[in-house]
């Protein structure tokens, strides 16, 4: 494997350790209670350790610069440790950025250029497939901050002449005048997080918002829509829940619904880390394309 791509090294305790290009950084992951593949002496190779033990806090066992590039399902992303332990990228969403673009060239393919609304959007992965695969994206995310880093990506795969329109906003809000002026798109994307905060403080919780943010996106689909792809890191929104979920909202409108776990994965024998679930409803329209 590259050294300009990820890799998920391995995991246990508690922690997994993943190569991001050239560095290997160690943070935490709670859902991998087993014991390790490697011996001590492999993981006290890294360069960095995110901890939440006490604090959020990098411990940096080598130099590291503050940004570098990798490159995931022919995306390059800017990567950077923040204080969250975020390095601004979900590699366990690589297949979902192989399947947008497959799922979008036919029809850009046809000169019939799809519209895609990226909720939720963070550093840009789905949005810049999407502009790839030949669609016209709205990009929209709560902070102005992972919109700026989007566009960097987005300057990073020369895709910043692209028909992106790059929006810092409350997705409730949004969606609600995008429904007013009457706005469809082919294909809507949302990863929607556990709790937060809209650009102007507003309170999202994902039990209490999700129904009502997937009618909005059936509402929002054209009259030839091709996808809604939902994916999520909560606990308890389980496979079957997510596939509950979005069944509920398409009711009546056809197609099928599609659900698993997001995992990381490394080289063969490396243990597979669910990371996340997704559902996506795919249009009976795919099927003309």
């Amino acid at each position: 494997m590259s050294k300009q791509n990820y890799e998920l090294i391995d995991s246990g305790k508690g922690q997994k350790i993943e190569r991001f290009g050239p560095y290997c950084l160690i943070r935490p992951c709670a859902q991998a209670v087993w014991q390790p593949n490697l011996s001590a002496q492999e993981w006290s190779k890294a360069d960095a350790i995110f901890s939440r033990d006490q604090e959020n806090k990098w411990t940096y066992l080598k130099p590291l610069p503050e940004r570098w590039q990798i490159t995931v399902a022919d995306i390059v992303f800017k990567i950077s440790p923040t204080d969250f332990g975020h390095l601004g990228i979900f590699p366990e969403q690589k297949s979902s950025w192989e399947w947008i673009q497959q799922i979008l060239s036919p029809m850009a393919r046809q000169k019939n250029q799809p519209r895609v609304l990226n909720l939720f959007a963070y550093s840009g992965g789905s949005t810049l497939a999407a502009a790839r695969a030949g669609a016209a994206v709205c990009h929209l995310d709560a902070s102005k901050g992972m919109v700026a880093w989007a566009r960097e990506n987005a300057a990073l795969n020369n895709l910043e002449k692209a028909p992106i329109r790059w929006i810092v906003e409350d997705v409730r809000k949004f969606l609600m005048r995008e429904r007013k002026r009457g706005s469809r798109y082919e294909g809507i994307i949302l990863d929607p997080p556990s709790f937060g905060r809209g650009s102007k403080g507003e309170l999202f919780k994902i039990e209490e918002e999700i129904v009502a943010l997937l009618e909005d996106c059936r509402e929002l689909l054209s009259d030839r829509p091709l996808f809604i792809l939902f994916s999520c890191h909560t606990p308890g929104f389980s496979p079957l829940v997510m596939h509950h979920l979005l069944s509920g909202t398409m009711k009546g409108r056809g197609g099928r619904v599609e659900s698993g776990e997001m995992v990381l994965n490394g080289k063969e024998k490396v243990l597979e880390v669910p990371s996340g679930t997704f559902a996506r409803w795919v249009g009976d329209s795919t099927c003309c394309i």
